[in-house]
């Protein structure tokens, strides 16, 4: 497929990219910074401001579906403001390209821990990750109204690390709303294996106009 990834030089953008090369797909890279991508076969790296929508548009233009691995920067003072405006500004320039599949890589901190409690609301989530998690959480509830796209937004494990052991097994399990756990309650995942669950929706989409949630 020709796939558009927003934000591939991302540590979960850069593990997409690569799940994408890996199984032939040609991508579009779309970054603000284009030497931090590295030159491969399929790719093309294309440098363009997420909140300049007709930027976006334009680089998005012809491709069959785009990854948006989006993110404002976990250092940024405006992190919660201008994640808002990104995430929307790629949203409608998706729609006004023409292109009906939008993959959004989001957070856990809006999974149910308890009926009406989200992770991002308990005591225990660390204060400095709150900006972020507070903006995808919000940002889901506006996907949710979308109607025109075919849109899929992942949460992935409350635990995410690059190379858990053995980084990349290929294997996971799903949920909806709710974390899912191992047998020794923890939820966890690599941000290799998060790739591979969205590159595998990609291939064949199990939650259109849906949140799904990984883990192993």
């Amino acid at each position: 497929m020709k796939v558009a990834l927003i934000g591939a030089s991302g540590f979960v953008g850069t593990a997409i990219l690569n799940e994408l090369l890996q199984r032939g797909h040609q991508v579009t890279a779309i970054v603000r910074h284009p030497e931090k991508v590295k030159k491969a076969e399929n790719l093309t790296v294309v440098a363009a401001d997420v909140l300049d929508e007709n930027a976006v548009e334009a680089a998005v233009k012809g491709q069959d579906a785009v990854i948006s691995a989006y993110n404002a920067g976990w250092t940024n003072p405006d992190l919660y403001n201008e994640f808002i405006a990104g995430a929307k500004t790629i949203q409608a320039a998706v729609k006004k390209a023409g292109i009906k599949r939008l993959i959004v890589n989001g957070g856990a901190g809006s999974l149910f821990i308890a009926p009406n409690r989200q992770i991002v609301d308990t005591d225990e989530f660390p204060k400095e990750w709150k900006p972020g998690a507070l903006a995808a959480r919000d940002y889901l509830n506006i996907l949710k109204e979308e109607k025109e796209l075919d849109w899929t937004f992942l949460s992935p494990a409350i635990e995410m690390h690059q190379g858990t052991s053995g980084i990349r097994k290929g294997t996971y399990r799903t949920g909806l709303e709710n974390p899912v756990f191992d047998a020794n309650n923890k939820s966890v995942i690599s941000v290799e294996d998060v790739a591979v669950a969205i590159v595998d929706e990609l291939e064949k989409p199990k939650h259109i106009r849906q949140r799904f949630t990984v883990a192993y």
